[in-house]
């Protein structure tokens, strides 16, 4: 194609959903540029260095057999999957009168089943009634969507073993505190992500692998096939058009187009100045940063392991509300610790010190066999400026109803992508990849 007759676009955002918008459009002739506000591509995909030379998840991490698209992607990027390792028993801590956290084998606390299988029987219910490709149109969305998770486990959680299990699980799935999302988003991320047994499970579910050498090499390896396309410290502030072209403008000058894709989380995409104005918000009030704080405990080897654990702990009360062993293959001992919902804006407002010294006086509580750790990370995504939380922007009480329909629904020449725009495994990676698909889809039909 002559280079004076390419069609012409501008991505905003260099995470997962971006990049594979980018590739998809340079695959059909678009001449692209990508600006990224950070100073490195992948957006909550992130790569920190546990120890020198050994790089570790500090964003999103883990993909299942159904992540097909993300698979795909990684075969094609020279990438391979790790598995998760959980050999061993689980520690659960779970009661504050207990002296000592309960080893047990498996995953399955030690609470009482009948009102545990009580509670997944209610949210199997939910789960299976919402319409995952519309959530505003499952039968009575407007009142499913008012009610929030908290208010739901109130009338309906009448076990004390439920109500406590309950915030732990979905600080686990979706990084929410009940209070903070309505009923008609849990039930629309459990059934989007692949339904419950399915997101919950490590062998045979959406946590059964890993990147392998991390996540954040997807998009580093998306990235270098793209080259100088991709410009990184531009922050965008607005994003004007008119009948024929649309300008985005950047801190660092302005970038005209035929198409813009902006492939942002919706508090930020929402932040953004536009002419004309956007009809409908990206974001409501009600709108909130996913909670999630990731800790990395780093130790010479998987040392629990020899103690016959699987590193993977349940607990009632933080920072740590679960860990998991996210150890590379024959190195070092990497344990991780979330720090998700409520419990994420107390521990994010602690110094270093406190938030070290807290971490690491639970780990030696679940953990006493372990010595001090060789190396110790925070990644507080719920005050990153340019992530608005992780794993995915919260939607609370009204939102489906009022903005879902218009999530992906073009504004002129502007286009959206990201993870909170694809109703397939909203949250995820999966989810990303599916958006940055059908954003290139839209723009090839207009024509």
């Amino acid at each position: 194609m002559n280079e004076e007759h390419r069609r012409t676009a501008v991505v905003v955002g260099a995470g997962l959903a971006g990049l594979t918008a980018a590739t998809g459009l340079t695959a059909h002739g678009f001449a692209v540029t990508v600006l990224e506000a950070r100073d490195r591509v992948g957006g909550r995909t992130r790569g920190i260095e546990a120890v020198p030379g050994v790089r570790v998840d500090a964003g999103a991490a883990y993909l299942g057999d159904k992540h097909t698209e993300l698979g795909a992607l990684l075969a094609h990027s020279g990438l391979r999957k790790a598995p998760t390792t959980m050999l061993g028993a689980s520690r659960f801590a779970l009661h504050a009168d207990s002296a000592q956290p309960v080893t047990r084998d498996g995953r399955f606390p030690p609470l009482n089943a009948v009102a545990l299988g009580d509670l997944f029987e209610r949210l199997a219910e939910l789960t299976e009634a919402v319409r995952p490709e519309a959530p505003w149109l499952t039968p009575d969305a407007a009142k499913l969507d008012t009610l929030t998770a908290a208010e739901w486990a109130e009338q309906h959680l009448t076990h004390p073993d439920a109500a406590l299990f309950f915030p732990l699980f979905l600080g686990e799935m979706c990084a929410a505190d009940p209070a903070d999302i309505s009923v008609l988003h849990l039930a629309f991320y459990l059934r989007s992500g692949g339904g419950l047994r399915y997101l919950n499970a490590f062998a045979g579910g959406a946590q059964q692998d890993r990147i392998d050498g991390g996540a954040h090499l997807l998009c580093e390896r998306l990235a270098e096939r793209l080259g100088p396309r991709v410009r990184l410290g531009e922050a965008v502030r607005a994003v004007h058009q008119d009948d024929g072209e649309v300008t985005v403008h950047s801190d660092r000058g302005s970038h005209r187009a035929e198409v813009a894709v902006l492939a942002l989380p919706p508090l930020l995409a929402d932040a953004i100045a536009y002419r004309p104005a956007l009809p409908t918000p990206r974001a409501e009030e009600r709108t909130v940063p996913g909670c999630a704080v990731k800790v990395h405990l780093v130790y010479p080897a998987p040392l629990w392991r020899d103690h016959g654990l699987s590193g993977w702990s349940v607990n009632a009360r933080g920072p740590l509300l679960s860990t998991v062993d996210d150890s590379p293959e024959g190195g070092i001992g990497v344990l991780t610790g979330f720090v998700t919902g409520r419990e994420t804006h107390r521990f994010a407002a602690l110094s270093p010190g406190e938030q070290r010294a807290e971490a690491l006086g639970q780990a030696a509580r679940l953990f006493p066999m372990l010595p001090e750790p060789i190396g110790f990370h925070v990644t507080d995504w719920l005050n990153d400026p340019y992530s608005k939380g992780c794993y995915a922007a919260l939607l609370g009480p009204g939102d489906w109803t009022r903005i879902g329909p218009t999530l992906t629904e073009p504004h002129g020449r502007v286009h959206w992508a990201g993870t909170e725009t694809s109703t397939e495994f909203f949250g995820l990676m999966e989810g990303a990849v599916r958006s940055g698909h059908r954003v290139v889809a839209e723009i090839l039909a207009r024509g």
